[in-house]
C-alpha cells in the first residue's frame, strides 16, 4: 500500500471529504468517455453511481467502527453490487436486427460502483488502478476490438413441402461450421398445401459464398424457394 494514503484511511471528516472528491473525480473520468461517445449513461450518471457506492461503503464501516453496532460492514456494499445490476440493465437495449447495445456502458456503470466501494473502504490504490484499466479498456481496446475481423450473420428464407428438407439444410449449416442462432417459422403459404416457411438466422465462422449456399439448398428435394439475405 502507498504510504501517502495512510493518513486518510480512517473514517474522519477530512477522509470522508477526500473520498467523496476522489469518487467524483474517478467516476467523472469514466463518465466523460461515455458522454463523448453519446452513450445513455454519461458523465453525471457515473459520478452519482460512484459517489453513492462510496457513501454506502463508508456508512457500513462507520456503523461498525464508530457506532459499534453489531453489523456486517460488507452487507451494504453487497446490496450496492446487486442494485447496480438493475441500473445497468436500463442502459441495455435491442436495436435493429436484434442487435444488443449498451452492454459496455452497463458493465462500466457496474465497475464504477465497485470503484466507489473501494474508495469508501479506503482502498485508494485499487480504485485508481481500476479506473485507469477501465479507461484503457473503453478507449484503446475499443479501437483494437473494431479491427478484429468477424463475419456478420445472414438469413436464409426457406419454403419447402417436405419436412426432411429443413433437417438437411440444418445439417448442411452444421457441416459448414455455421451456427444457427435463431429459427422462426412463418406458417404455411397456402392452407390447401403442405408448404412451410421458415427464416434461419445463421452466424458463419468464416467467409461464405451466398450463391453457393443458395444453389446447394435449392437442389435439396422438397425445397420450393430459398433466399439468402445478408444482415
Amino acid at each position: 500500500m502507498l504510504p501517502i494514503f495512510d493518513g486518510i484511511r480512517d473514517i474522519t471528516t477530512l477522509s470522508t471529504t477526500i473520498r467523496l472528491l476522489i469518487a467524483v473525480l474517478l467516476g467523472g473520468l469514466v463518465g466523460l468517455e461515455r458522454s463523448y461517445k453519446n452513450r445513455s449513461a454519461g458523465f453525471r450518471t457515473h459520478i452519482l453511481v460512484c459517489v453513492g457506492a462510496c457513501v454506502a461503503s463508508m456508512t457500513g464501516i462507520y456503523l461498525y467502527l464508530n457506532m459499534h453496532l453489531p453489523t456486517d460492514i460488507s452487507r451494504m456494499g453487497a446490496q450496492i453490487v446487486s442494485g447496480l445490476g438493475f441500473i445497468g440493465g436500463g442502459t441495455i437495449i435491442v436495436i435493429n436486427n436484434k442487435k444488443i447495445k449498451g452492454l459496455t456502458t452497463a458493465a462500466g456503470l457496474w465497475t464504477c460502483g465497485i470503484i466507489g466501494l473501494a474508495i469508501g473502504a479506503g482502498f485508494y490504490e485499487g480504485a485508481i488502478l481500476c479506473t485507469a484499466l477501465v479507461l484503457i479498456t473503453q478507449t484503446v481496446f475499443s479501437i483494437l476490438g473494431s479491427k478484429i475481423p468477424h463475419n456478420a450473420s445472414f438469413k436464409i428464407l426457406l419454403q419447402y413441402n417436405e419436412k426432411n428438407a429443413l433437417n438437411i439444410v440444418m445439417r448442411y449449416c452444421k457441416d459448414q461450421r455455421m451456427v444457427i442462432s435463431n429459427l422462426a417459422a412463418t406458417g404455411k403459404r397456402d392452407e390447401t398445401m403442405s408448404v412451410y416457411s421458415v427464416i434461419l438466422t445463421v452466424r458463419p465462422r468464416k467467409k461464405v459464398d451466398f450463391e453457393k449456399i443458395k444453389k446447394y439448398i435449392n437442389d435439396i428435394q422438397g425445397v420450393i424457394e430459398v433466399e439468402v439475405i445478408s444482415s
